[in-house]
């Protein structure tokens, strides 16, 4: 699978989430794909929010890892 691919695969699965991110306050946005890991920008309440480790990790992380198993993080930047 082609880096291209994995952008666009890793795009339809946050579209997917991101209406419950949205519905809390927060957005998510995908900001790139190097070496498995995914990295994404988290706005609005999710900013200082200590929820959104875990809306990470164990939402967004672990929807990404069950269609792409080869990601091995996503990352949040600022």
């Amino acid at each position: 699978m082609t880096d291209i691919q994995v952008q666009e695969q890793v795009q339809q699965i946050l579209d997917v989430i991101r209406p419950a991110i949205v519905s809390d306050g927060g957005d998510i946005q995908f900001v790139s794909y190097k070496q498995s890991v995914v990295y994404v920008r988290l706005s609005g309440a999710c900013v200082g929010c200590p929820a959104s480790f875990y809306t990470l990790k164990l939402g967004v992380e672990d929807a990404v890892k069950k269609q792409l198993p080869f990601v091995q993080a996503v990352e949040a930047i600022e």
